[in-house]
């Protein structure tokens, strides 16, 4: 008889994310968040950084929901505000300070040194930020856990990236009854060899970890995630990737892939309406930079994501649309963004004011490649790569390609829309990723049934096709081109053909596209993968009671 899976009746997940949009952790924790709220209300709990202090957080509304609490907190030495994180389904959200503990922090490192074996002798940057935080963390779940007399509850702290791994670490020290789980979402190490222009899956059999973190100044932050790994309760990640077992010398103990909540997407003639309004303001953009008509017949593509030049591969990207640019049989107008932020100095007044106007030009702007100024234009990966190829926008080029390096959070001054209201808006949406371990991007393109293209190199495109049980194309929703370490210009040409052949489809094909899209997004929900998070409760929950026992 099989043994009934042990649930906890509270969950304490951290994460530098919470009340904090940095990137796809965030979409991670937030859309995850309803799906255990139905299970356990008000007892699933988020701790994040208190970034703002005595400014207001604009993803916190604070509300008093543990008073007493709150005073002993306080008197313990602990610097919280208790609130609500102001996404759909409002979790209790804890925000606390680690800035007062700098003051502690040789001897905390000392500790995690002789207790756990984590090195900090070569951390600097963000490293003692985050791992202060995390002990910061782990000092409010066990005040709260003492304070609330909680032995007789399954209680669980779930830690998210290296940022947060001294709170699964020191937890255990703290209050041994705590079940620690700790999710890499991406491995340091491994994300920094591909940043380097290494090459990663061919000879990851070979990489030592210890090893290639010293080479590349990481010595620090791998060994902090190294260690939690292999002394948490159930160590996992996103996808099935070797990575974990070759650089980290630990395989995964269970695998939680990332889901969606697509209670927020728009539906029926709401849906229509603001896909017209987002292709609009976009084609808008487009002629007002460029000085052209272009209509509504056009084909919308983008690509977007954290600005990772290579990882995200958002120079394959430019590549493909700079070998489509010259396609005399593309059957539609091409108008392709680039939604990555990056050192963004304001958005550009002479394109506020023709927006603004909204009247036809025929003259383009001056540098009509992007919409916002940048900090540092001469040295920017994107800007620099389209000067290369000539990407300059001429009247003749049948792609256009425009860089919009801003947050889309609505008030860039430029697109004025949030992400999600702007992605609805494409046709077709791009992420040829090198290294993505999962890659929420192209799973939030099918939940707004955007047709999308994207590699086996990302966890989501092995998952799709998974499903398929063979290589998915764009008739089925998501078109997942095989890459490799060596076959950069075979993935350019790969994704120009596509996109090529998805411009000259019918109207009806399109439409079987996106509803193809969207019935997939469907087998990402939530709902469909919180039993693999069931899998990882249970067994931090066991491994736990042996060790309080």
């Amino acid at each position: 008889m099989e043994q009934e899976r042990l649930f906890p009746d509270y969950i304490f997940e951290t994460s530098w994310e919470v009340c904090n949009k940095v990137g796809g952790i965030y979409t991670v924790l937030s859309t995850r968040a309803r799906t255990l709220q139905d299970r356990i209300h008000d007892q699933l709990i988020f701790i994040g950084p208190d970034c703002w202090q005595d400014r207001p957080c604009p993803y916190f509304e604070e509300e008093s929901l543990f008073p007493e609490w709150e005073d002993v907190a306080r008197c313990e030495g602990l610097h919280v505000r208790v609130g609500r994180w102001t996404i759909p389904s409002r979790p209790v959200a804890i925000l606390v300070d680690w800035r007062p503990l700098f003051d502690e922090k040789d001897a905390f490192y000392g500790r995690l040194w002789q207790q756990f074996g984590v090195d900090s002798l070569h951390a600097f940057g963000d490293y003692d930020d985050s791992v202060l935080f995390g002990w910061a963390a782990a000092k409010v779940v066990e005040s709260f856990y003492r304070h609330y007399r909680l032995d007789d509850q399954r209680v669980v702290l779930h830690a998210n990236e290296w940022q947060t791994a001294s709170a699964a670490l020191v937890i255990q020290k703290l209050v041994p009854q705590v079940a620690t789980i700790f999710t890499t979402h991406a491995t340091c190490i491994g994300r920094s060899i591909a940043g380097n222009n290494k090459p990663l899956y061919d000879y990851l059999w070979a990489y030592n970890g210890d090893q290639m973190a010293q080479e590349l100044n990481m010595e620090s932050k791998h060994s902090i995630e190294k260690q939690a790994a292999h002394h948490v309760d159930c160590f996992t990640t996103v996808s099935e990737a070797r990575e974990c077992a070759e650089l980290l010398d630990k395989p995964v103990d269970v695998v939680l892939p990332n889901g969606f909540d697509n209670s927020f997407v728009a539906v029926g003639p709401q849906f229509t309406r603001k896909r017209k309004a987002a292709r609009k303001r976009l084609l808008a953009i487009a002629n007002a930079l460029l000085g052209t008509q272009i209509g509504d017949e056009a084909l919308i593509v983008s690509t977007s994501g954290r600005y990772e030049f290579r990882n995200k591969g958002l120079d394959v990207f430019i590549e493909a649309m700079n070998r489509l640019r010259c396609d005399t049989d593309l059957q539609r107008p091409i108008v392709a963004f680039i939604a990555v932020p990056g050192w963004v100095s304001g958005p550009r007044a002479d394109l506020q004011e023709r927006l603004q106007q909204r009247k036809s030009y025929d003259t383009p702007l001056e540098s009509p490649m992007f919409t916002h100024w940048l900090g540092d234009i001469d040295h920017d990966q994107v800007v620099g790569m389209m000067r290369h190829l000539d990407m300059a926008n001429h009247q003749e080029d049948n792609v256009k390609l425009i860089f919009m390096p801003c947050y889309l959070t609505g008030d860039d001054g430029i697109v004025d829309l949030s992400y999600y209201d702007t992605v609805l808006g494409n046709d077709l949406c791009v992420f040829p990723s090198y290294y993505e371990p999962w890659g929420y991007t192209p799973l939030e393109a099918v939940a707004f049934h955007v047709p999308c293209i994207t590699t086996d190199l990302a966890g989501f495109g092995l998952w799709a096709n998974s499903v398929k049980g063979a290589s998915a194309s764009i008739e089925d929703g998501v078109e997942v081109v095989r890459r490799t370490d060596y076959n950069f210009s075979e993935v350019a040409d790969h994704i120009k053909a596509t996109v090529a052949r998805f411009a000259a489809m019918t109207p009806k094909e399109v439409r079987a596209c996106r509803s193809k899209a969207d019935k997939l997004s469907k087998k990402a929900l939530w709902s469909e993968f919180i039993p693999y998070y069931e899998e990882a409760y249970d067994l931090a929950l066991r491994k736990a009671a042996k060790r309080a026992e």
